[in-house]
């Protein structure tokens, strides 16, 4: 009270009056400078050197919507992120700045981008009306996954945290995130990666434009999300395999609407199309089976011959090789696209081809075919006879046929003419012929035989043609080759229904020791050269290695083999 006395005495109203509004006009002045002291820490948070992770940063993007729900008091604990930085975060739109923020800084250590990629436009129409706050974290995220697209995160990571942002943005428009989000599951359906394969299947307006190595997949429902995805294809199947890829062109994959400017068709096509390459590693019997032929009727058996071919980084001589399989399965002409500058519109277009991971295999728990409808379809392209192999019974004349497959460069028989002979002695009529010439020919000259011996390599994918019950003899050379003769020849002759017997080699039957001292490291340690690298593993014990059978010592496999066609 005696202050007050004093004041009252000391200043009149006006006086106190003006002293009041000084003193908070200074108090705002204290606070705006506290605010300017503190902002560095409410902005990026660069100390924080958050990682980008669809369990965390997603939760960060998705907050309240304040725009259609009440505010929030101030002082109330809001959610996990305030809890975080609870001081100074006051509304939404700031948190949405700093993850933001944060997303940026982190892209330049984001994983490399997979080959589907996401392409995003920075200028994207974004719907605003319902939500403004989820408008701008959409902005935020799609200026994020544009900042540095030699780092972007893969395509399904990205997909996932622009579809959670368009699903959290349900308060206020239930129907309308209910359509995005139908939309979105229709895109991600729209290309497939798997393990050792990627393709894209688009349906409707199809438009393909060779010359740029487009596919336009054109429909007037396609949305914002829709519109700024783009997919980077290359139809060979073998993903994974950087020196077979690199051969192959790619294609890019993107759904447009009608209202955009894309290409006009020039010519109309009233049946489905499977776009696929030639080039990776074929020249190689046994890739041109397991990367191509088993994939491409994987993707065209269903159309039943009304399909169209459309072949990217053309081989003529591959075409002319598997003709007859290639006229089974379609009954066009194949279109050559790279120079093309038409506009081809289909219904529908396979970019790229279906595959099952496992080498010259099917499984049929997940397509609709097995490696016998597979068999069977190459038997009736070739117009092979023989469905079973001889089935030996006692007292029986006929003599099952034995075909010993040849080679010239590597990996052949150095005494040919002996195990001939010895195999004669054992009751087999025998076959000596090297792979190449005609496909018809040579399938028909394999059909005919009951046994096949070969030194692991390409010219063992010809048991595709044996008859069921027939036997496979692989006989595997020195050095650690065990597990390419498992995973390539011994697993799929089981789906093929052959019987499977091997035969590794000793040393003393290798000509390595021709080439070699018996204390060098390619004898002595083969693993060493293994870790040298596969080119050096094959060099040596691929591309220099020849086998001289002990007759006496593969005897026993062969009458193994007589047992087998008994049974």
């Amino acid at each position: 009270m005696m202050y007050d006395t004093i004041f009252a005495k000391s200043f009149s109203r006006y006086e106190q009056k003006k002293l009041g509004y000084g003193a908070f006009v200074g108090f705002l002045l204290i606070l705006l400078s506290l605010c300017t002291v503190f902002k560095p820490y409410l902005g990026p948070i660069h100390d924080l050197n958050l990682k980008l992770s669809l369990t965390v940063d997603t939760k960060m993007l998705m907050v309240n919507d304040t725009s259609s729900s009440p505010q929030i008091p101030q002082g109330k604990k809001r959610n996990s992120f305030h809890s975080v930085f609870p001081v100074f975060i006051c509304d939404d739109s700031l948190v949405k700045d700093i993850v933001a923020e944060i997303l940026v800084e982190d892209t330049r250590s984001s994983p490399p981008k997979a080959q589907a990629e996401i392409v995003v436009p920075k200028s994207p129409v974004n719907d605003t009306e319902s939500s403004p706050q989820i408008a701008k974290v959409k902005d935020n995220v799609i200026k994020t996954l544009i900042n540095d697209t030699s780092s972007s995160p893969p395509k399904a990571e990205a997909e996932s945290i622009v579809s959670k942002i368009l699903v959290n943005d349900t308060k206020s428009s239930p129907k309308k995130a209910e359509a995005e989000g139908t939309e979105t599951k229709k895109v991600e359906q729209l290309c497939i990666s798997e393990k050792r394969t990627e393709y894209c299947q688009p349906q409707g307006d199809v438009r393909v434009h060779g010359k740029s190595s487009s596919v336009y997949s054109v429909s007037p429902e396609t949305n914002m999300l829709a519109e700024n995805m783009s997919w980077s294809i290359r139809p060979y199947a073998r993903k994974g395999d950087t020196h077979a890829m690199n051969s192959v062109r790619e294609w890019s994959v993107k759904p447009v609407k009608e209202s955009q400017q894309v290409p006009q068709c020039t010519q109309n096509h009233s049946i489905p199309a499977v776009l696929f390459s030639t080039a990776g590693y074929t020249g190689n019997h046994f890739h041109e089976f397991t990367d191509i032929v088993i994939p491409l009727f994987l993707t065209s058996k269903q159309f039943n011959g009304e399909v169209q071919f459309i072949i990217t980084d053309k081989r003529p001589w591959w075409i002319l090789k598997h003709q007859p399989f290639l006229k089974k399965l379609s009954n066009y002409e194949i279109m050559d696209i790279d120079r093309d500058d038409e506009v081809h519109c289909f219904p529908r277009v396979n970019v790229g081809l279906k595959r099952y991971h496992k080498e010259l295999s099917i499984d049929p728990q997940k397509y609709s075919y097995s490696m016998k409808d597979f068999r069977d379809f190459l038997r009736s392209s070739y117009l092979l006879k023989r469905v079973k192999a001889i089935k030996l019974r006692e007292g029986q004349r006929k003599k099952p046929r034995l075909l010993i497959l040849s080679r010239k460069r590597s990996r052949s028989f150095t005494n040919t003419a002996q195990i001939a002979k010895m195999a004669k002695g054992l009751g087999f009529n025998v076959i000596v012929i090297e792979a190449g010439g005609s496909m018809s020919n040579f399938a028909n000259v394999v059909n005919s035989c009951d046994v096949l011996l070969g030194v692991h390599g390409a010219g063992l994918t010809n048991i595709l043609f044996l008859p069921e019950n027939a036997v496979l003899i692989q006989v595997v050379p020195y050095g650690g080759v065990e597990w390419l003769a498992t995973n390539d020849f011994a697993k799929p002759s089981e789906d093929m229904n052959i019987k499977y017997l091997e035969y590794k080699i000793r040393l003393e039957e290798s000509t390595l020791i021709q080439q070699y001292p018996l204390d060098h490291m390619v004898l002595k340690d083969p693993p060493s050269i293994g870790k040298l690298g596969w080119e050096a593993f094959r060099s040596v014990y691929l591309d220099k290695q020849n086998v001289k059978l002990d007759v006496n010592r593969f005897r026993p496999t062969l009458q193994k083999a007589l047992e087998l066609l008994h049974q």
